[in-house]
């Protein structure tokens, strides 16, 4: 009995992934929770092995988004469905990666804000996909994620959150959590690529930026234009989506 009331751990220990965390357990606004191990959030994906695909194949993995750019998909690959059969779709929220001399710029709080408020506004047609994708039926569970796990896939998550009922203080929690999975990545990176000193120091500030001001910002930003996350959803035009998403990853009310 004891054992059904402990709560799975919200990170993945997998071996090709840095940042594949659970977005099950978050209470909402009506007093229900996200069910566990049924959504998912990650960087790349394309380093998982045969083991990493068997523990996701247990978990009864279904759909993979892809938030990373064409040229990213094309230079470092995709999920490798040749080990797991999914339902893969690739959705860019942006369409190039920003310049090298703009990196720097990630140590700026106002500058993330800046580029998470681009990327909701720019990547608006993939997130409204993104989110129709989830909600079909037999999508889940299912995983969005991009390079790293914690721009582009955060700027989703916390959409997605919003649209759930999650209030806005864990949905910054919940992003501030890459904070951990970035120092691993750098440190891999690092390892990976001896050679590459200097280019890796150059994207420092990229990596390790996970402001949890920005991330307030941003939902600040959005509620102060569209008033709830309600009306975002019927701006973007998902409103029949986040319904069924609601009744899909939401554990039934508890009783009184």
């Amino acid at each position: 009995m004891a054992d059904a009331l402990v709560e799975p751990t919200r990170r993945l220990p997998l071996a090709g992934c840095f940042n594949f965390r659970d977005l099950g357990g978050y209470p909402t606004a009506d007093g229900r929770r996200l069910r566990w191990r049924t959504l998912f959030r990650a960087d790349g994906l394309t380093r998982l092995d045969a083991a990493d695909c068997r523990v996701l194949a247990e978990l009864g993995l279904a759909t993979v988004i892809d938030l990373r750019t064409r040229g990213e998909a094309d230079e470092r690959g995709r999920f490798p469905r040749d080990l797991l059969a999914v339902d893969y779709h690739h959705l860019p929220l942006i369409d190039v990666l920003p310049p090298t001399e703009e990196l720097e710029h990630y140590r700026e709080p106002a500058y993330v804000t800046a580029r998470y408020t681009q990327i909701l506004r720019e990547g608006s047609g993939s997130i409204v996909r993104a989110v129709e994708v989830l909600a079909r039926p037999g999508s889940l569970p299912a995983v969005f994620h991009c390079s790293a796990g914690k721009d582009r896939t955060g700027v989703l998550a916390a959409v997605v959150l919003g649209f759930l009922g999650v209030a806005v203080p864990t949905i910054v929690a919940d992003y501030a959590l890459s904070g951990e999975a970035m120092v691993a990545m750098l440190e891999w990176l690092r390892q990976e690529n001896p050679d590459s000193a200097e280019r890796i120091e150059r994207l420092r500030p990229a990596v390790m930026s996970a402001p949890p001001e920005s991330m307030a910002a941003v939902l600040e930003h959005v509620l102060a234009e569209h008033g709830s996350f309600e009306g975002l959803a019927q701006r973007l035009g998902v409103g029949p989506a986040v319904r069924r998403l609601r009744h899909e990853l939401l554990e039934p009310r508890p009783d009184p």
